[in-house]
């Protein structure tokens, strides 16, 4: 599933009609992150959740990509909100990028609300956003929707699934959960309240996919946190803990371990301690005992510290990636001390993770990862939680989301094993109307990728990216050429090519033929094509383009600047 695919944009309404309870993904159904979903209902439409994904090694430079909502921003009048399930960047990370395009109300609970607000101060839009705060299992009615939230478990504090009632049918949808028994923070999933809903009826459940492919059960916070009391007793030398920065519990967990341990606690990445700030001013980790400064932790024997860091992921600018590579400025690793990767890999971040792996190796340090001993557990339900889930919901229509291609075949595969009477796999785009017959695609609208440049948000799919992705590969080439205006050169031509050519003598040589070509084609060209400026400079880049393939098979992009002077004197 391709969410760039815009072909046959048949949806063309600007509202729902009364008669109609749509449904339409602008981002998450086909992918891992970026989750983005809308639903329309008499006249007005409702998002429920605005996330990112974060860019990769084929866009250079690109670090936070986000869904094309132009769908719906042609229909901001009638959005009457965005509905945040939880506090995960891939769920609530495009708001404050996203929130001038849509301009509509915010709801979501506190913690979420919190971080969210630090995230619109940064961007100068605190003061215009309206954030309605939200209890979990609250009734709120926003406009045509009668919206309730449903208390989950999952990896970050306040995750909840959202019900929309509508006259045609109820809507529940999941967002990230798992049936953890035992959670560390909040209260675990109260499988009666989803079953009183299911003896109500639910005509759709569209349902988190991300591990519809592992069989079992997703495990328990509480495991790992056992299993860390043991582990980090056994070990000697600095401990650096990485783990995702939102799992509030882990935190707690990684914190009690080190208390136990006679281990003073250092945070060290910004994203941990704006959220640990986040959770004290909401409630959570208030029992905790203070934290150290990283410059502290110098002065500390090594067996009486533990660091928790960002960068589980490999990210080149976190905090382990700073500490495995000697560019920290107050913390270090040596042979003995040991990494615990309490994380698991997210696809795509493969090559980066192992990149660290092999610093942290080569520095005697000892990793050790959800491989070696239990130090994780997933935030999303496994195969016999996603059963069960659809055992006391019993929806009359399956929509899996929230995972690649595989991930939402899986997951409907598993729906038609519970009986489920309708399953329909989505793809980003796809609009699709729900009713007790069935679900029907109606047509699809345009979706695609929006990558943050700087402080612009402009296409994957744009010019300035497809041109930059081709130098990233094959190089860029500068001509300067000086011309009368009759054509004649008035001073040998000047090529550069920053990464192709350099100051080797090949290269050198390389040059010379590419200019000396230059050469014969302008004395070759007729007198009309010299005098026109746009002919001139086309020829020109072609012939210069022919050298870089025939002399380095490369094909850079060509940028020739034509000068063109009234004499023959500079």
């Amino acid at each position: 599933m391709n969410s760039s695919i815009n072909s046959d944009l048949s949806f063309t309404k600007t509202s729902p009609a009364d008669d109609e309870l749509l449904f339409c993904p602008l981002g998450g159904a086909g992918e891992i992150g970026m989750n983005l979903n809308v639903y329309g209902h008499a006249g007005k439409w409702l998002m429920i959740d605005c996330g990112i994904t974060f860019g990769d090694e084929k866009n250079t430079g690109v670090e936070i990509v986000m869904p094309d909502v132009r769908f719906i921003e042609e229909r901001k009048t009638n959005l009457i909100g965005i509905v945040l399930t939880h506090a995960h960047e891939d769920h609530f990370g495009a708001v404050h990028h996203l929130w001038n395009r849509l301009r509509c109300n915010i709801y979501a609970t506190a913690f979420a609300a919190e971080l969210l607000k630090k995230k619109l101060e940064e961007v100068g839009l605190l003061k215009k956003v309206k954030i309605n705060l939200i209890k979990q299992n609250q009734r709120l009615d926003i406009g045509p929707f009668q919206l309730r939230l449903f208390g989950t478990t999952h990896s970050i504090p306040e995750p909840n699934s959202v019900v929309l009632k509508t006259s045609l049918g109820t809507v529940l949808h999941t967002g990230d959960y798992k049936l953890d028994p035992y959670p560390l923070i909040g209260k675990k999933t109260d499988l009666k309240a989803f079953e009183s809903l299911g003896d109500d009826g639910v005509l759709a459940l569209v349902g988190d996919s991300t591990n519809s492919l592992i069989d079992g059960s997703s495990g328990s916070e509480k495991e790992v946190r056992d299993s860390l009391f043991r582990l980090v007793g056994q070990l000697k030398g600095r401990v650096v803990v990485a783990c995702f920065a939102s799992n509030v519990a882990r935190i707690q967990t990684i914190i009690e371990s080190a208390e136990r341990n006679g281990r003073s606690v250092v945070l060290s990445g910004r994203s941990l301690k704006r959220v640990t700030d986040a959770a004290k001013s909401v409630g959570y980790l208030r029992d905790v005992p203070a934290f150290i400064k990283e410059k502290e932790a110098k002065s500390l024997p090594r067996e009486n510290v533990l660091i928790i860091a960002t960068g589980s992921q490999g990210e080149p600018r976190s905090a382990l990636s700073r500490i495995a590579r000697d560019d920290h400025s107050h913390i270090n690793l040596d042979e003995g001390d040991v990494v615990i990767f309490s994380s698991r890999i997210i696809p795509g971040n493969e090559r980066a993770i192992s990149k660290l792996h092999e610093q942290l190796a080569k520095k005697l340090v000892t990793v050790i990862t959800e491989h070696d001993h239990l130090v994780h557990v997933s935030g999303h339900p496994a195969r016999e939680e996603i059963k069960k889930m659809y055992e006391v919901v019993r929806p009359t229509i399956s929509i899996p989301v929230h995972g690649e291609s595989h991930h939402l075949r899986g997951h409907a595969e598993l729906a038609k094993s519970c009986d489920v009477p309708f399953v329909k796999e989505v793809r980003n785009g796809d609009v699709i109307a729900l009713s007790s017959s069935g679900p029907e695609f109606i047509g699809r609208v345009h979706t695609g990728r929006l990558m943050l440049d700087g402080n612009d948000l402009i296409s994957m799919n744009s010019n300035k990216v497809v041109k930059r992705n081709h130098m990233q590969v094959n190089g860029f080439s500068f001509l300067t050429i000086v011309i009368d205006q009759s054509g004649a050169i008035i001073d040998t031509p000047m090529l550069a090519a920053p990464g192709l050519l350099d100051n080797e003598p090949d290269d050198i040589r390389i040059k010379n033929l590419i200019i000396e070509g230059i050469l014969v084609l302008i004395d070759d060209l007729p007198p009309r094509d010299l005098r026109d400026d746009e002919v001139l400079v086309q020829k020109i880049e072609e012939k210069v383009l022919k050298g870089f393939k025939r002399l380095k098979r490369k094909s850079p992009s060509i940028e020739v600047h034509l000068v063109r002077v009234k004499g023959r004197e500079l």
